[in-house]
């Protein structure tokens, strides 16, 4: 539980939430603020619209502990809005509600356009609501009702105001946090994942903390100096690699690529460039890569720092894994950090078997399983049988 406070409608809050509960769920299980409505809960209905820091946000996709120290206003706290009011009159003068489940968020973002839109262009109206959705009215009332109360309000002279009153950009919320660990967040400056060199005008890799760091190794019958040159060629390595390849020419210091996953129904194709960074005297390198999936909306970053280690009088390589990752987007929900772990003990597996037939000089199979796509279902089943016959060997022991 983490203990927040909150500004509701001018009265001070503080409670105790779990990090997972949303905006809306504490609004209206916790305060009992049922103007609030719950609708579609994956925030494109717009029903569940209110007010954060004066700004129009969806509550059922916000967390209640990332708005600690925020000033949260609901349908209820709008009674005596002087928008507000001559929008509710409105309404009911141009039959613009019928079942009502819409119109808190609706009136909440209509109250949005009245502030910041200079004339009740039709257009610009419709564009601004969109993203409320009534299964009643048509929109015509609705319209309507909003375009009446712009004109009226811009013939007695009130102006409008630039932005709805929005000073800065970023979430709304976001720059009034009290909570430490909300407010480290809030007070990082956004940045764009992909920057541009400005020399090349290629993909910039910047350097990142991982959310996720672990550990492997594994072992090859070759020594360290053949080891550490075949790993300076980018294209044998990502040949190695199941579900990697090349989309461009490779520098020795850049390259960039795909991975291909699939997780069941969910295929995804990790595109982005990676940096390499080698070090002779030490017979280390570290790989700093970042790519995007357009299907799934997701982000990926990855560092792998290899350290190589003579063995058996220098006959042997013993490499050395540092591996970190950052997931966001709809892949990241099915991420746990089990089954990571797992999947990259198999996939290190994997790379250490085609990098030893490399060596070899025996091609790898590309027809081989996994070879061409990295199948998430297929290594999970594996996982899954060998995790079974360990827990049969430790029954029958007993």
């Amino acid at each position: 539980m983490t203990m927040i406070g909150l500004t509701v409608n001018t009265r001070a809050i503080k409670a105790s939430v779990e990090p997972r509960t949303h905006l809306a769920d504490f609004l209206r299980d916790s305060l009992n603020l049922t103007g609030t409505h719950l609708g579609c809960e994956h925030g494109v209905c717009g029903a569940c619209t209110l007010l954060l820091d004066g700004m129009p946000a969806r509550s059922c996709i916000t967390y209640a502990v990332a708005c600690d120290g925020a000033r949260v206003t609901t349908i209820e706290g709008l009674d005596d809005d002087e928008i507000t009011t001559e929008l509710r009159a409105a309404f009911t003068r141009e039959h613009a509600l019928q079942c009502g489940y819409c119109t808190p968020g609706m009136l909440i973002a209509a109250r949005d356009l009245v502030l910041r839109l200079p004339t009740s262009d039709e257009h610009h109206i419709r564009v601004g609501l969109s993203g409320n959705l009534c299964r009643c009215t048509g929109y015509v009332g609705i319209v309507r009702a909003v375009r009446t109360v712009i004109d009226q309000r811009r013939e007695r002279g009130v102006m409008p105001i630039s932005g709805g009153g929005r000073q800065t950009l970023g979430p709304v919320g976001s720059g009034n946090a009290t909570n430490p660990a909300v407010s480290d967040i809030a007070a990082k400056p956004a940045t764009k994942a992909e920057t541009r060199d400005e020399d090349t005008g290629t993909m910039a890799i910047p350097d990142f903390t991982p959310a996720k760091v672990f550990k492997d190794q594994f072992t090859v019958a070759y020594p360290p100096d053949r080891v550490f040159d075949m790993l300076g060629d980018v294209a044998q390595v990502a040949a190695c690699l199941p579900g990697a390849s090349l989309t461009g020419v490779p520098a020795p210091e850049r390259v960039e690529g795909m991975i291909r996953v699939k997780l069941g129904p969910i295929s995804a194709d990790f595109r982005g460039a990676a940096r390499i960074e080698r070090v002779l005297e030490t017979l280390s390198g570290r790989i700093v890569g970042m790519g995007s999936d357009q299907r799934s909306r997701s982000l990926t970053q990855g560092e792998i720092c290899y350290h190589l280690v003579p063995i058996e009088q220098g006959a042997a390589t013993r490499v050395e894994l540092s591996i970190g990752y950052s997931l966001k987007g709809m892949l990241a929900q099915i991420a746990r950090d089990g089954l990571v772990r797992d999947l990259a003990a198999r996939l290190t597996a994997d790379f250490a078997r085609n990098l030893d037939r490399h060596l070899s000089g025996i091609p790898v199979d590309a027809t081989a399983e996994g070879s061409q796509n990295l199948n998430g279902v297929s290594l999970l089943f594996s996982l899954l049988r060998e995790r079974a016959l360990k827990n049969i060997r430790r029954l029958l022991k007993r």
